[in-house]
């Protein structure tokens, strides 16, 4: 056992010390820094906490980049941080209360200084996990950050997520981010087939040679509400934030979806938190969709830039300078709401591979033409057409997948109606009217056998 581990295991049998240690309990925090000490120290300006069922998300912001080791330990459940160089003011002491009950994965934080000039975090853990801990560069709104991602020892499959609500899943099928999977799936010999989610009665016991009609199967549409967590996106003046609109508009569009008996909708993220651009693309693929759907409400340099829009991925480059700007401004999510460039993953790197199949690219037009169609009986459209850029999250070599920009929230008109009860149930009925238009021209090829959980 390292020397750190049992400096820890000695700080939990003495209770940790009240007089150096913030309890989860909200014990007082008493500070006996000197004068002298306070002058070298850094200060927190911001903590922050985002808990989801995929992650729970630790952020500390500071005027100067922290210095930070950390470490996990056993019996209980622990990940430790020590932070050098760190003043324990009261922003600090704010953090423990900031955690609930309902996180999935964190009990109780306790922060305390451990020697002269170093800071211990404890975060007492309810599962083991694997943690990302790194520092982030100020970008935009955010000075030095210092991330602490607690990620689950085994992740969450999304495809045990829809199995657990009742949905069907696919039985003998490698899944993409297996190693021997192909990076685009091959389509089954069976003839194109959507059935209502009640007649799905395909037996799990049968031999492929005794399944001779249609393979039925539900259409699953992947909803991407862009933004989130630590990234709040564009900022209205009157102070609507992009990541909320665009969740509370994907939140409805699912709503009506899962009320349709051939489809079903998987968000990429069910709250406020940071997804990477990579993971959202990755779980899209990772769940079979037929369809990507990212949504936004953007903002331009210009306040009256107004109407809605949808793109699509470009093979050679971006169908205006607007489209290029707005592809520049989408694809620096990955820096504002702060990825671990340390974490080397493959699939994730093939998922972002440049677009090379043709045939989804052109799909992604057609869905593309026929949700901006529909959307122009709600808003003005921003251009008449469907327009082209690098979007990063578009990239999915065998999803057709569009960005809807629903409107501009930089425009004070249009951010009223974002963040109108009435206008958003238009806009996700509008979305919708726009896949079944597609769906009806361009049914999804069947996939293999499937069964009821």
């Amino acid at each position: 056992m390292s020397r750190a581990a049992r400096s820890v295991r000695r700080e939990v049998a003495a209770g940790i010390s009240r007089r150096n240690f913030l309890g989860f309990s909200g014990a007082a925090l008493l500070l006996s820094v000197s004068p002298a000490g306070q002058a070298a120290l850094s200060s927190l300006v911001a903590v922050r906490v985002w808990p989801a069922l995929e992650y729970t998300r630790i952020t500390l912001e500071s005027r100067a980049e922290l210095k930070f080791s950390h470490f996990l330990v056993k019996d209980p459940e622990r990940l430790v941080i020590d932070l050098e160089g760190l003043e324990l003011n009261n922003v600090l002491g704010t953090l423990p209360g900031k955690i609930s009950d309902a996180d999935p994965y964190i009990k109780v934080i306790r922060a305390g200084r451990n020697k002269p000039g170093v800071i211990r975090l404890v975060i007492e853990l309810k599962t083991e996990v694997q943690p990302q801990v790194f520092t982030l560069a100020p970008v935009g709104q955010y000075g030095h950050r210092l991330v602490m991602d607690v990620y689950p020892q085994h992740p969450v499959d999304p495809l045990m997520q829809l199995a657990r609500r009742g949905d069907i899943v696919y039985e003998g099928e490698a899944t993409p981010d297996q190693p021997d999977a192909p990076a685009q799936s091959a389509p089954a010999k069976d003839p194109p087939s959507q059935t209502a989610k009640a007649d799905v009665k395909a037996d799990p016991k049968a031999s492929p040679a005794e399944d001779t009609g249609d393979v039925s199967r539900l259409v699953t549409i992947v909803l991407d509400p862009g933004h989130g967590g630590e990234d709040p996106g564009a900022i209205g003046r009157r102070g609507s934030y992009e990541k909320n609109v665009t969740l509370e508009v994907a939140q409805r569009l699912r709503a009506k979806i899962d009320a349709d008996p051939t489809m079903r909708a998987v968000l990429t993220r069910d709250g406020d938190y940071f997804v990477p651009l990579g993971t959202r693309v990755a779980k899209a693929r990772r769940v079979r969709a037929d369809l990507f759907v990212s949504i936004h409400a953007d903002a331009f340099v210009r306040p009256d830039a107004r109407g809605s829009s949808v793109f699509v991925l470009s093979g050679s480059g971006a169908s205006s300078s607007a489209a290029r700007w707005l592809a520049q401004r989408e694809n620096s999510a990955d820096l504002i709401g702060g990825v671990n460039l340390d974490v080397k993953d493959k699939y994730l790197a093939r998922t972002l591979l440049d677009l090379s199949q043709t045939a989804t690219m052109n799909d992604s037009m057609k869905l593309g033409r026929a949700v901006l169609g529909e959307l122009g009986g709600v808003n003005t459209l921003h251009k008449p057409h469907v327009e082209q850029a690098g979007f990063a999250v578009l990239k999915a070599p065998d999803v057709p997948s569009i960005l809807v920009e629903t409107a501009f929230i930089s425009n004070p008109e249009e951010e009223k109606r974002l963040t109108d009860d009435v206008y958003q149930d238009k806009l996700a009925e509008a979305i919708l009217r726009g896949i079944k238009r597609y769906l009806a021209k361009n049914p999804p090829l069947s996939k293999s056998r499937m069964v009821m959980l």
